[in-house]
């Protein structure tokens, strides 16, 4: 349905409203002042070309709150979602809806990283090369070629008979490493650049904040020239962007990448150059080169600063030794390299390996000088990474906001940031530092729900401090007959694998309601189970904190098992505190307590999603009321009325049972 005659002059708000468009054509639209308001301060950022912040609470209607005056304008706009799933429902479901409802044939493109789309020529070659590991990867190929006849974009999200985490992926698209660019011998027919084409003609482009980032950062994934062309760009999701920024601002290394170049080595010789076996040989030497260094990292953490390791002569001499064979197969490549394209690409990337190696094994300056006193803390960290099958060294800016503000440039256009959670209680200054922001408008847009009603907050009492080698046990314990008064339909929140895998244990053999893990499913089919046995309980960590969407009875209890603070071992997270010590500030005031509030609300929303919704929220940690920081938290809740007697919530399911409270029966 297009507007009628007259709604335009009210702006996006009046659009929102209960007069305008969207009340008229989409059954059980409920207008929202906060949305009308949310979509009034869009308007006139985008208009003077302003910078605003917006904290949309659950409920809000953020995706159309942005979406109508963005539509609206008549302007170029760039609009970035927080992960590939959400990218997808914006452009396959909202911006279409939106697009019918205003009546405006807003042409829009859809853009995701080069790993989305299937790569013809590395499908090609290994078509031809016959060199999959199994039969199963021979009908997986069958499969994507069957599909990759009739696609037009190559999303490989659209290849639904080859599961997303199937390992014959990898093999057929490509990497910003490996691609040949316009070297390649179906340059004309790439979807990459067919749709970097579609992007740069279009007035909406949708993408997601990894290659936003990944191109200010490496402009490697062709959006240098798509950047300056747009009026405006919009971040939903926006409370990831000071992560996800310092990853990609960062320099690194992985052992994948070197694996990758091994495998490729392989490939390319196999069709290029079959009278040079020693190619094979340096290649299978690099692997095991790599396979050497993983078991040298083997006793160290999991995560350290680079300083803490680099002495160790175990993994001194085994990184000596990946660079010696890296040098092998550099000089043996050199000779290769008149032979192809893919080998001058092989060559390169070979170089570039090397230079990282070197410049990421330097050691961290020491903040301390014996003769010229205490300098200022480095403005990056040195640290790695570590696992059973892989390793990577990084280099880190510990001020992302920094590089950030030199990326986006000067360029005078309208910066939209929006989420759920982006102040840290009624304060935007940490989000905003991080990102180097001074916005124009900052504003905390106030949930329609009536929590009040809808929810209830237990805090079980006599819980042991969260370091005793009991609390999980004891958490779970306090939990459980709130467990069964809601009859499973429960989230079961975790700050760690360990309490994780803990609890899973002692559930196990006692649980009567259906289980759900992470890690035992992909996410996506994970949750699809657990909303559909009705009364499951699923466990899980951090990735299950936000991006969760469960509506109606199939969730009706979240506990969280402790206050998320991260772990002070964290390299980055170390380096950033230092800064601030040396400042004189105060590490837990402005870094610690600020991003566990942030993560803290995302747990606290996975209950209610809807205004039909009715729950209980657990929260486990004893510090919420032992400590003077923890009021902070429990001022940061919704206005939920709170209870330390299991008797209120069984009373509160019971009333549900009743029927008492209406409950959604869709």
């Amino acid at each position: 349905m297009a507007c009628e005659p007259g709604i335009e002059s009210k702006g996006a708000a009046g659009m929102l409203g209960p007069e305008g468009p969207f009340a008229a054509a989409i059954q059980d639209f409920a207008p929202r002042e906060a949305q009308q308001r949310m979509a009034r301060l869009i308007e006139q950022a985008l208009r003077e070309r302003q910078t605003v912040v917006l904290e949309a609470g659950t409920g809000v209607g953020k995706t159309f709150g942005y979406l109508v005056p963005a539509l609206q304008s008549g302007m170029k706009v760039l609009i970035s979602t927080g992960t590939k799933h959400l990218q997808d429902q914006l452009f396959f479901k909202d911006l279409p809806l939106v697009r019918k409802v205003l009546g405006k044939p807003v042409d829009a493109a859809l853009l995701k990283g080069r790993a989305n789309y299937l790569c013809l020529h590395r499908m090609a070659q290994i078509y031809e090369q016959g060199m999959l590991r199994s039969k199963e990867y021979v009908t997986a190929l069958r499969k994507v070629q069957y599909w990759a006849a009739g696609s037009q974009s190559g999303d490989i999200n659209e290849c639904e008979s080859v599961p997303e985490d199937h390992g014959i992926w990898p093999m057929v698209t490509s990497t910003a490493d490996n691609c040949l660019g316009c070297d390649c011998p179906v340059y004309e027919e790439c979807h990459v650049v067919a749709a970097r084409r579609r992007a740069l003609e279009a007035d909406i482009v949708v993408v997601n904040h990894h290659l936003f980032f990944a191109d200010l950062a490496l402009k490697e994934e062709g959006f240098a020239e798509l950047l300056p062309n747009m009026d405006a760009v919009i971040f939903d999701e926006a409370h990831q962007l000071p992560d996800v920024a310092a990853m990609f601002f960062s320099e690194s290394i992985s052992s994948r990448q070197i694996i990758d170049l091994a495998r490729d080595v392989i490939r390319e010789q196999v069709t290029e150059a079959p009278d040079m076996p020693d190619l094979r040989d340096r290649a299978a030497e690099l692997e095991t080169a790599c396979a050497d260094v993983v078991l040298a990292f083997a006793k160290n953490k999991d995560r350290d600063t680079w300083s803490a390791v680099a002495a160790q002569p175990v993994l001194s001499t085994a990184l000596d030794n990946l660079d010696r064979v890296l040098s092998e197969l550099q000089a043996t490549l050199e000779v290769a390299a008149p032979k192809s394209k893919g080998f001058e690409s092989l060559l390169e990337r070979c170089q570039n390996l090397r230079v990282r190696l070197s410049s990421l094994r330097e050691n961290d300056l020491s903040a301390v000088d014996p003769e010229a006193g205490e300098k200022e803390p480095p403005d990056t960290v040195r640290w790695y990474e570590k696992g059973d099958r892989y390793f990577s060294l990084h280099l880190t800016p510990l001020d992302a906001g920094a590089a950030f503000q030199r990326a986006v440039g000067s360029g005078k256009r309208a910066w939209v940031f929006t989420s759920a959670t982006l102040a840290a209680g009624k304060d935007f200054n940490h989000f905003n530092r991080r990102l180097g922001l001074w916005p124009d408008h900052s504003e905390q847009l106030p949930s329609p729900f009536d929590y009040a009603n809808q929810a209830l907050v237990y805090l079980p009492p006599n819980l042991p401090e969260p370091n005793s080698p009991d609390y999980t046990r004891a958490a779970l314990r306090a939990m459980y007959p709130a467990l069964l008064a809601s009859k499973g339909r429960a989230f079961l929140l975790f700050t760690s694998h360990r309490a994780l895998r803990e609890a899973v244990e002692i559930l196990g053999d006692k649980l009567t309601f259906p289980m759900f893990v992470q890690g035992t499913l992909p996410k996506r089919k994970l949750v699809e189970a657990f909303r559909e046995s009705g009364n499951g309980v699923l466990l899980g960590t951090q990735s299950f904190w936000e991006g969760v969407d469960v509506r109606g009875e199939s969730l009706s209890l979240v506990m969280i098992d402790k206050l998320p603070f991260a772990s002070p071992d964290d390299p980055v997270l170390r380096g950033r505190n230092e800064r601030v010590q040396h400042r004189g500030g105060s590490p837990f005031t402005e870094i610690t307590l600020p991003e566990a509030l942030i993560t803290f609300k995302q747990g606290v929303g996975r209950l209610i999603r809807d205004v039909n919704d009715y729950g209980v929220l657990i929260l486990c940690d004893p510090r919420l009321t032992s400590k003077s920081y923890g009021r902070t938290f429990l001022n940061a809740l919704p206005p939920m009325p709170q209870t330390r007697n299991i008797q209120d919530v069984q009373a509160f399911f019971a009333r549900l049972e009743s029927k008492k409270i209406p409950r959604n029966t869709d």
